[in-house]
């Protein structure tokens, strides 16, 4: 029984004629961390509590991903409310049981441990930035296991792709007591007008957050401001996950049976082509 990591699905997006079911996850997601060594097991929406804690006691990880959905309402962010939950009491219990957050990841992250939405809108749609990276990044459990010439790039050139409307300003972060005590920050980035963070960890619990999108630089391919191919970008992208797969592998869960595991992966699926320019290049799609 070898190392699983969950992506959890979320609803589709309205007027994506490729949709099938209810649900979909971007294949970006899973080859970002089948890149780095892992396998991967969808959790689908509209699951049963109990459904969703067999599955937590199976699996080695989560992964938050990007998306458009109601980060409050969505039966995305009721699955990533159990599965926090869940993820803190294994922790504090001393089961290690790490979660990472990209893009709406992050915001949903922000907005389970504030307990309210705190985001507030930035310029920063499609654009990418340098990260600027904070005193606590080098010392960081997230980065200091980068090689440094690539710490260097991020820190100088445009190579972090940001496609988000919402952001969590270095304000809101630095007024909520909740998260300043739970989230240390890593780096940030600036739209011109605000500040906002970039990249955050967790100070007790290997929980990681990102603003930005290091999946999207190997894997897909609209063609749009923002979006980057340099060396130094897929590094960046490798790093980040074989970063979160060696916490997932401090994990002790598993499936109850090799055909149980085999049955939960993601293997199971195809994924769906939807054209070289579409904002996901391949979707797998779930009932």
């Amino acid at each position: 029984l070898e190392l699983t990591l969950c992506v959890l699905a979320q609803e589709n997006l309205p007027g994506d004629q490729f949709a099938r079911g209810s649900s979909y996850i971007a294949a970006s997601y899973v080859k970002y961390l089948e890149g780095a060594g892992a396998r991967v097991v969808p959790i689908r929406i509209n699951r049963t509590e109990e459904e969703y804690a067999k599955l937590f006691y199976s699996i080695n990880g989560l992964l938050l991903p990007g998306g458009d959905v109601d980060i409050q309402t969505s039966q995305f962010s009721r699955a990533a409310r159990i599965f926090y939950n869940l993820a803190l009491k294994a922790n504090d219990a001393g089961d290690y049981f790490p979660i990472w957050g990209t893009c709406q990841g992050f915001q949903q992250l922000s907005v389970l441990t504030a307990n309210k939405n705190l985001l507030t809108l930035t310029d920063t749609k499609a654009v990418a930035l340098p990260l600027a990276l904070t005193p606590a990044a080098q010392s960081s459990r997230l980065f200091r296991s980068f090689p440094k010439d690539l710490l260097q790039s991020l820190a100088e050139e445009n190579i972090t792709s940001n496609f988000h409307s919402w952001s969590l300003s270095m304000q809101n972060y630095s007024r909520n007591a909740k998260l300043k005590r739970f989230y240390k920050v890593l780096s940030t980035n600036n739209d011109g007008k605000k500040e906002f963070i970039s990249t955050m960890e967790a100070y007790r619990y290997p929980f990681y957050a990102v603003q930005w999108h290091p999946e999207k630089s190997p894997f897909e391919w609209i063609d749009k401001p923002g979006m980057v191919h340099s060396t130094a970008a897929i590094r960046a992208c490798f790093y980040t996950a074989s970063f979160f797969v060696s916490e997932a592998m401090k994990n002790q869960h598993h499936f109850s049976s090799p055909v149980e595991e085999e049955g939960a992966l993601i293997y199971n699926f195809s994924p769906v082509y939807r054209g070289i320019h579409a904002v996901f290049v391949q979707n797998y799609y779930f009932d």
